[in-house]
């Protein structure tokens, strides 16, 4: 079971107007992580406030025994957190939760190694070769993590598409870029500042219609989520995506965190713990409300 640890801060940056980087030290974490998975932050050296606030697990450096996340200061807890610096400690909780599902690296993907609710990548004989990664906002955060994965597997052509507000909000494009030479770049902006002026779910519909893809990750809005589930049961192809909820303690205790997701039986369904059985869930399973 995960407990909390103290870590030295390495770096704490506004990357971008209200948006900041931070890594730690942690070597238990680095090498234990899954893309997907979160962590649980103090964001003081006091209980007030009371409760740790999670952030997804941004990038790993395993050479610097590293682990990063990226936030956005919303209230109390995050703009604490902010006022730490360089060398300061945190106590951190983690790695917690379900990650995002990989094709095991250096062999055929085999029916056994597919999970509920994706029982669609037994029909594909290999490795999937186009992968959709789709991020609204901060939501890039758990998904840079998981490029870091996918970038290992062989014959993947991946198309990585980002939307935000504006061009300021667009995050971690230099280090996108610099991942690997398969990672194909598409950007869009709601002020139409960068790149394709609309929704970012909209080029992934034009990516879907041109049967270009094989599979879908996603992280961002629950709007935008929901549009994303839409598309892939119009296309029925697999995909997974990262739920952004509050929570409480982020052990599946308190069940402040539920969602709706589909039961066993027909027109059924059951309440799942974000913080436990997610954040990351088939799309298919997720009933997404209004």
């Amino acid at each position: 079971m995960a407990s909390y640890n103290t870590v030295k801060i390495t770096r704490q940056e506004e990357i971008a107007p209200g948006f900041y980087f931070l890594s730690f030290k942690s070597p238990f974490l680095v090498h234990q992580a899954q893309p997907g998975q979160f962590v649980y932050f103090r964001c003081s050296n006091t209980y007030d406030p009371l409760l740790p606030r999670p952030f997804s697990i941004a990038m790993v450096n395993e050479e610097k025994n590293e682990a990063a996340v990226l936030y956005q200061v919303v209230g109390r807890g995050t703009a604490l957190l902010a006022q730490k610096k360089e060398l300061d400690y945190l106590n951190v909780l983690g790695p917690l939760g379900r990650g995002f599902t990989l094709p095991p690296l250096g062999q055929p993907f085999q029916p056994k190694c597919c999970p509920k609710g994706l029982e669609q990548l037994k029909n594909f004989p290999q490795f999937f070769l186009r992968i959709a990664v789709v991020a609204g906002g901060v939501g890039i955060a758990p998904l840079f993590f998981l490029l870091q994965r996918l970038k290992d597997l062989p014959d993947l052509i991946i198309e990585i598409l980002i939307g935000a507000r504006s061009t300021k909000q667009l995050l971690l494009k230099p280090e996108i870029k610099n991942l690997s030479p398969q990672i194909n770049l598409h950007l869009a902006t709601d002020d139409g500042s960068c790149g394709y002026h609309g929704p970012v779910t909209e080029m992934l519909s034009t990516l879907l219609g041109a049967d270009k893809i094989d599979l879908v990750y996603a992280c961002g809005p629950k709007a935008m989520l929901k549009t994303v589930a839409k598309l892939l049961a119009e296309y029925n192809l697999p995909g997974e995506v990262s739920l952004e909820k509050q929570m409480g303690c982020g052990v599946g205790a308190c069940l402040s965190c539920v969602c709706k997701t589909k039961g066993d039986k027909e027109n059924s369904f059951r309440y799942s713990r974000v913080c436990k059985e997610g954040p990351v869930f088939p799309a298919q399973e997720i009933i997404w409300e209004d």
